[in-house]
């Protein structure tokens, strides 16, 4: 394990940012402070002019294996991560099999111990082969997994919501819902707004989500589980959990870059603009945005979900729901939110940072000494056009596809090790 000096650069947290120096040694934060003396034997790496902050943590990824490997692997997935300053990512339980008992999820397991050169945290699925059915077994899985959650599908019945939730609390462990209710879907695949009326497409109401976040934080206020709220995209998602929170409901929540700098107005006729929740109104968009600034929302998360080309081959109407998202997030972030003074740099790195890990109780998440040397580094004035064609992600439908953005990360390290270096 080599040790490393970090020469010159800016720390940045939630607090504020300084210039100092980070000395890693055998895989953890040795020192932090101005001038620190090359130490005996440790590499140089000139950081100046550059960010430096703890590594990203994404609570919501895509990476389709086992069972869909064609679309993402553990491989592909987490180097795509570590490129996008990543350090440890949460895969979601849409696979085949369904990780609901130990056996199935070892199955993950292995694959993640072989492959990953990030930490890649599997969730389990809240109902056996996430059909909303049967519970899992939350006690025989709980310390294998970060959380439990059905994503792709919401949990419809409520007595089988409530029962989880009960579960739930009794075992300790966070329940990650996708919340949408299947009645109120109609057929529909973009937002009912403005740009489905004037097109002939089907669209999704706004209540299908925030409806089902209703009555999830009345249960989770009921039973005292810890709920977290997976990709919210609508204004009144953002005020049900703001109030929630206020009465302290146990609850956390996370969006989405691509909901927080786009909305329906940018949509076009192409399967890359595809993603379930679908882009909403601009007001949402807002919305969305004041929540982050104000700590509504915990964590900003990709949902990166790959598909192949030929599945985002079919337009809006017949394309499969789904972008990637973890080689753009930060550039994309700083380049329409930081740069125009809309959000702090430091709200930002906090949303990717501390803010997803305090949701998830994971250690972590800070710049200091003694904690793991996980730290990820930016050279805010770098240009480059997004080209989808680059990415280490196996798949390529992104909305961002063309955009000139303002940032790039320039080194990853995981436990001191780097994972991606320009």
């Amino acid at each position: 394990m080599t040790d490393r000096l970090l020469k010159g650069g800016v720390l940045v947290d939630g607090t504020g940012r300084r210039k100092a120096d980070v000395l890693v040694r055998d895989g953890r934060i040795a020192a932090i402070g101005p001038d620190i003396v090359e130490a005996s034997g440790a590499g140089v790496t000139d950081c100046r002019g550059k960010l430096v902050c703890a590594g990203f943590t994404d609570l919501h990824v895509h990476f389709r294996e086992p069972g869909q490997s064609y679309k993402e692997t553990i491989r592909s997935g987490s180097r795509a991560a570590a490129r996008g300053g990543y350090t440890t990512v949460c895969a979601m339980p849409n696979l085949a099999p369904v990780p609901d008992t130990p056996e199935t999820l070892a199955l993950e397991q292995e694959i993640i111990d072989r492959d990953a050169c990030i930490e890649v945290l599997p969730y389990c699925s809240i109902t056996r082969g996430r059909k909303g059915l049967e519970l899992t077994d939350f006690a025989a899985l709980k310390g294998h997994c970060c959380a439990f959650s059905d994503d792709g599908s919401g949990v419809q019945d409520d007595a089988m919501m409530r029962a989880a939730m009960t579960a739930a609390a009794r075992e300790d462990v966070i329940l990650a819902a996708h919340c949408e209710d299947n009645a109120l879907l109609r057929g529909g695949y973009i937002h009912d707004g403005r740009y489905a009326a004037a097109h002939g497409h089907r669209g999704i109401c706004s209540e299908s989500e925030w409806g089902q976040i209703a009555r999830d934080l009345q249960l989770a206020e009921q039973t005292g589980c810890r709920y977290h709220v997976c990709h919210i995209s609508c204004a009144e998602s953002v005020e049900l959990i703001r109030a929630a929170k206020a009465r302290g409901v146990r609850v956390t929540c996370e969006t989405a870059p691509h909901y927080l700098v786009l909305c329906e107005d940018d949509l076009q006729e192409d399967g890359r603009f595809k993603m379930n929740p679908p882009l909403r109104r601009a007001e949402d968009r807002e919305a969305l945005v004041e929540g982050l600034r104000d700590g509504t929302i915990d964590a900003v998360a990709t949902d990166h979900a790959p598909h192949s080309a030929e599945e985002k081959s079919r337009g809006l109407a017949g394309s499969a729901m789904g972008i990637v998202g973890l080689e753009t997030a930060f550039p994309v972030l700083y380049t329409e939110l930081v740069i125009p003074g809309k959000v702090r740099l430091e709200r930002i790195v906090e949303a990717l940072t501390e803010g997803p890990r305090r949701a998830f109780r994971l250690p972590g998440g800070r710049v200091e000494p003694g904690a793991a040397a996980d730290l990820t580094v930016i050279d805010p004035d770098a240009q480059w056009t997004v080209d989808p064609a680059e990415f280490l992600s196996q798949g390529r439908a992104t909305p961002f596809a063309g955009m000139r953005v303002r940032s790039r990360i320039v080194l990853t390290l995981k436990d001191g090790e780097p994972v991606w270096q320009e």
